[in-house]
Parts: C-alpha cells; sequence; structure tokens
C-alpha cells in the first residue's frame, strides 16, 4: 500500500502467481470462486471472491470476477502482490501499541522504524512477527502468509493507525472497505514550503519510477501508473516549512510522499524524496545549523497516519481513531514554531 497501502488491490505494479491450474477436459461449467473453493486448501470462498474483486484471479491472461464459469482448458493464475514465503515467519515479543482491541479487530499506533511484514531484507523484527506473537492460538488469517490479518500497510519510517483483523470474515469485510473507498484516513505531515493555496487537490497517476525503482514516480499520460488523488490542507505554516492534512482518496505506494514532490514541497527530511536537504531557505550557517538540528530531531520523513475510520465488520457501527503525533513529530514542530516565531 499510501503513504498506506491497500494490500487487497491498487498499490502494486508486480504481481507473483501464488497458484497455477489449468483445467481438465472433461470440466463442466462452474463459477470460479466454487471452483478455487473446492481446489485450494485452507482457502475460503470469500477469500477468492475478495481476490478477484482486486483482479487477483487470471484466467487465460484476463482478470476475471468470481462468477466466470470455468471451461475445459482454462489456464488459471492467483496472483498477489508479494512474492510466495520464501522463509519461515516466526513470533517474535515485540511491544504492540494497541489503541483498540476486540474480537474482531485490533487498531495498532505503528512507530516509525517498524516495517509492517517481512519481505527481503527483513525477514523479522515487523509488525507481523509481533502480530504471530500477540494472537498466539487465534485462528488468524492463515498465519503462512506474510500479512496475516492485514488489510492495509503504512512505509516502514512512517507512523500511525493500522487496523489488523482478527478473523477471516472481519479481512474480507475490512478489505472490501479499503477498496471500496468509504473508510476515512487523514495524515499529517511537515512538507517543505508555503502553499499558495491553502486547501487543494493533487491527482497524478503513480507508478514505479523507471530511473529508481526504489521510489515512485508521477505520470501525466494516463496510460502509466495508477490513478491516485491526495487532498491537502494547510493547518500551520512556519516560515519555510508547512503542517499539512492530507486525506487519500486512493491507496498508492508511496502516494503522499511522491505527490508532495510532484508539486514542489517534498516532505521534510525525506531522504527518498528529496526532502532532506534545505529546499526552502537560505543558506547562511545559522539556519543550515538550525535545519541539521531538525534532521536530527526527526530522522525520517515527517509523516503520521493521524485518523482513521471504518464500520465494524460485525456490528457495522462507524468507528473512529485518532492518535497524537510521535515525540519526534511533535518536538519538531515546537522548533518550527520558535524560529518562525522569531526570524
Amino acid at each position: 500500500m499510501c503513504d498506506e497501502e491497500i494490500l487487497s488491490t491498487e498499490e502494486n505494479n508486480e504481481l507473483y502467481e501464488h497458484h497455477k491450474i489449468i483445467v481438465d477436459k472433461g470440466q463442466s461449467l462452474l463459477r470460479i470462486d466454487k471452483f478455487l473453493c473446492n481446489r485450494l486448501e485452507q482457502i475460503s470462498r470469500n477469500r477468492i471472491q475478495n481476490a478477484a474483486n482486486a483482479n487477483c484471479i487470471i484466467v487465460n491472461n484476463i482478470p476475471v470476477k468470481s462468477n466466470y464459469l470455468v471451461k475445459p482448458n482454462d489456464i488459471i493464475s492467483v496472483v498477489l502482490p508479494y512474492p510466495p514465503n520464501e522463509f519461515e515467519i516466526l513470533p517474535e515479543n515485540i511491544p504492540l501499541d494497541i489503541v483498540f482491541e476486540d474480537n474482531d479487530l485490533i487498531v495498532v499506533n505503528k512507530p516509525a522504524g517498524l516495517v509492517v511484514h517481512p519481505a527481503k531484507g527483513n525477514f523479522t523484527g515487523t509488525l507481523v512477527n509481533a502480530l504471530l506473537w500477540y494472537f498466539k492460538d487465534l485462528p488468524v488469517i492463515n498465519k503462512n502468509t506474510v500479512r496475516p490479518g492485514l488489510v492495509h500497510r503504512i512505509d516502514k519510517d512512517t507512523s500511525g493507525l493500522l487496523v489488523v483483523a482478527k478473523t477471516e470474515n472481519a479481512h474480507t469485510i475490512l478489505s472490501k472497505q479499503f477498496f471500496e473507498k468509504t473508510t476515512e484516513r487523514s495524515y499529517w505531515a511537515l512538507a517543505w514550503g508555503t502553499f499558495k493555496e491553502k486547501e487543494g487537490t493533487i491527482i497524478g497517476n503513480i507508478g514505479r519510477s523507471p530511473r529508481d525503482r526504489k521510489k515512485m514516480a508521477i505520470f501525466s499520460d494516463n496510460e502509466f501508473g495508477k490513478h491516485a488523488v491526495t487532498h491537502y490542507k494547510v493547518l500551520e505554516e512556519f516560515k519555510y516549512t508547512s503542517l499539512v492534512e492530507c486525506k487519500l482518496e486512493t491507496g498508492r505506494t508511496h502516494q503522499i510522499r511522491a505527490h508532495f514532490e510532484h508539486i514542489k514541497h517534498p516532505l521534510f527530511n525525506d531522504k527518498t524524496y528529496g526532502g532532506d536537504k534545505i529546499v526552502r531557505g537560505n543558506n547562511f550557517a545559522k539556519y543550515s545549523q538550525f535545519v541539521e538540528n531538525c534532521f536530527e530531531i526527526c530522522s525520517r520523513q515527517a509523516l503520521h497516519a493521524k485518523s482513521l475510520g471504518f464500520f465494524h465488520p460485525t456490528t457495522k457501527k462507524w468507528l473512529f481513531f485518532d492518535s497524537n503525533l510521535p515525540e519526534d513529530m511533535k518536538i519538531l514542530l515546537e522548533k518550527w514554531k520558535n524560529y518562525s516565531a522569531i526570524n
């Protein structure tokens, strides 16, 4: 996922084949969700339908929906935006900041620096390792996957709120809400510069940069990247930086970070998108030292997933959670307030 990524759908340019089935010559017509439910052990029909909604079920190289009728000799692939496990995921006793918990889900406040799920280079010490320890004997969604219960994610160095499903039914319903954009999410970020328009919308397709595979790029041609929309509102200005609130319509990889670089307001100390140098202001020694001190205080992109709202998967009641800024961003904002007050 966005700076938040919706795991069931949109954010990935690369998909990995997890299952491949060549349909028998004598197969009678049968809905693909029912067919796969019979063929794939320990995978429910709801999960298969959710995968189909996310265009993750491919027949003869074309995505299909749940009601597709399987035919003899069809070639079916189930693809997902992460590789099949090549390593064992072990539970680890990593403290969790749990904001809310019931029988269906938990909401956690992720600290900056914690990777959400295992991947190449980060096989241990992730949120998933912590969840496996915390859940222990709960029937979490397929503990053999790299994302048990995860519906969405935020970047390693972004802090803030995440909802995690504790049951398969909760996972399906929450995933659908993120897919249908009925959730409410807001981020607070410190961006370089002051804005002519104090409220606005950034629209631009996001895809993997052809020059640097570690970052995302904005494409004006609709044939490249995926549609992405970020709404922003300036909350406070500090001479050379601004505190902004961002609300997402879509959940693309690095969405806020890439969009704000695109409009020449990279996030403060975002090393990937050019915010880790003096973007606004002068080169005088005193100011340069002030900025360096600020970089040391907040040694990552100044971005926090502040609030999260969604409908409870069982009660259907609207749940809304708000979080305090982490200490590094609090101190950072205070320093910028003091600087702008005396300069």
